[in-house]
């Protein structure tokens, strides 16, 4: 894996997200209280952009499109696609799976993703 430097501490403010794409790759980094975490850009249903979403309960990230939550810093399914009333009818055939998360270290003030 390679390191690969993604944007400056201040450029996303406690309790956001944003995403980049590195490597050939997209992905969202958020900002916790306890730290920089990253994930794939997309949600794990029906592929919704993440970024789009909501952080939820410090530490989730909620999917715009059918509120899937995932815990940001394991990319754990905690909730999964649950609207509009109807949806579960496709969870059948998209089971739940977690989000690829991926190893953010913060050096000279700048956040570095590893891929």
């Amino acid at each position: 894996m390679k390191q690969h430097v993604v944007c400056r501490t201040d450029e996303i403010k406690r309790g956001h997200m944003k995403a980049f794409q590195v490597a050939g790759r997209n992905i969202v980094v958020y900002h916790l209280a306890d730290g920089f975490y990253a994930t794939q850009a997309s949600c794990t249903h029906v592929f919704a952009p993440l970024a789009r979403g909501k952080i939820v309960d410090g530490c989730k990230v909620q999917c715009p499109f059918h509120r899937a939550r995932f815990d940001i810093r394991t990319g754990e399914v905690i909730d999964w696609a649950n609207f509009p009333v109807g949806i579960q009818l496709l969870n059948a055939v998209r089971g739940q799976k977690p989000l690829t998360i991926y190893k953010v270290t913060v050096r000279d003030g700048s956040v570095r993703v590893s891929i």
